[in-house]
């Protein structure tokens, strides 16, 4: 059974850095995809990150270049790393696998992934 487990939610200020991290187990195979996604009360889920199972990379316009996504193999673990981060960040943070991307161009959409963690609360204050 695959299990994903978020962790290093926390409260922060704005213009602060955080890491998220994505344990992963259970998965039969080396290589997958990982995407971050977010919610809060205000709005729907949103696609923030992911990391292909090729190790490509995306992030949506509002987080580019404040936001990244990193995999250690050797822990099963994906990172999200979090940098100048703004009030509008705050929510629920999800990490979701896809057993089914490889390459990564765009933001895939929660449908492709399969195994979802129970998420980390990430919250900035201004």
């Amino acid at each position: 059974q695959v299990q994903l487990v978020e962790s290093g939610g926390d409260s922060v200020q704005s213009g602060g850095s955080l890491t998220l991290a994505c344990a992963v187990s259970g998965y039969p195979y080396s290589r997958y995809c990982i995407g971050w996604f977010r919610q809060s009360p205000e709005k729907e889920r949103e696609g923030v990150a992911a990391i292909g199972a090729d190790d490509s990379t995306f992030a949506i316009a509002s987080v580019k270049g404040r936001f990244s996504v990193s995999r250690d193999n050797a822990k099963n673990t994906v990172y999200l790393h979090m940098n100048n981060v703004q009030p509008e960040d705050t929510a629920m943070y999800f990490c979701a696998l896809s057993s089914r991307v490889n390459n990564i161009l765009a933001m895939p959409r929660d449908v492709f992934f399969d195994a979802w963690g129970q998420g980390t609360q990430v919250t900035v204050s201004s």
